[in-house]
């Protein structure tokens, strides 16, 4: 006789199945295994704090006093004054007071003198550059000249005149210059018509002190005015010429 499965009761076929259930199961545990963690139980309680009740005492509201003022000091206690008591007779010198006032038929005595203060005199207006002196200094022989720009005129040209008779231009052949030679001289003509202050560059020293010595002796002029006032008047002069050679 011959049994017969009957194929709906077959447990073969779930093999599968109950193994990997029973894998998942077992990885399930051995995964909390290594999660869990243990503690000890002595180092956790030395590490709560007690504090104990101070938490639960109440701290006293203060309220800061404000002390009262200094009192205001004591007015200061004024002498009393001490009353003489005058009798009556006691004659007492009076003083008499004179008035100092003049009467009109008392003669006036000690007179003081009255000193006039003198007139502080005005500032000097400092020196003027020729080319814009109000006045110009005048030169003589231009007197006649009417207008300021005729005087100039008039005054260079004489200037320049009196340069060239008296310069000694051989003195520069003489020192071995060549060429064209250029001499710029300085001088003021002061409040009084002098030539003062001359002042001249070259390019030798002889050359310098011809054309001082020829400036210094020009004649006395009329001096220049600014603003209806005798000033000083700076003029300056180009000397020029030229050294021929003797070859």
């Amino acid at each position: 006789m011959e049994l017969k499965k009957n194929p709906k009761v077959n447990l073969s076929r779930w093999s599968n199945i109950f193994f990997l259930t029973g894998l998942a199961i077992m990885l399930f545990l051995s995964w909390q295994a290594i999660e869990l963690k243990t503690y000890d139980k002595g180092n956790i309680a030395s590490e709560f704090v007690n504090v104990g009740d101070d938490l639960e005492k109440e701290i006293p509201i203060t309220q800061q006093l404000n002390p009262p003022p200094p009192p205001p000091p004591r007015p200061p206690t004024s002498t009393p004054q001490v009353i003489e008591v005058v009798e009556d007779d006691l004659e007492i010198e009076e003083s008499i007071i004179e008035s100092s006032e003049a009467d009109q038929n008392s003669d006036i005595s000690d007179i003081v003198e009255i000193e006039e203060i003198e007139e502080v005199e005005e500032e000097e207006i400092v020196d003027v550059p020729f080319a814009v002196i109000e006045d110009v200094p005048i030169y003589p022989g231009c007197e006649s000249k009417t207008n300021n720009d005729a005087r100039k005129q008039c005054m260079a040209d004489n200037i320049m005149n009196f340069v060239q008779q008296k310069f000694n231009t051989e003195l520069a052949s003489e020192l071995g210059l060549e060429g064209r030679q250029r001499i710029s001289v300085q001088f003021k003509i002061d409040r009084y018509g002098d030539v003062v202050n001359v002042r001249a560059r070259a390019p030798h020293p002889r050359l310098e002190q011809e054309a001082i010595k020829v400036v210094q002796s020009l004649p006395k002029m009329t001096p220049g005015k600014q603003r209806g006032k005798p000033v000083g008047v700076l003029y300056a002069l180009p000397i020029l010429f030229k050294v021929e050679n003797g070859g």
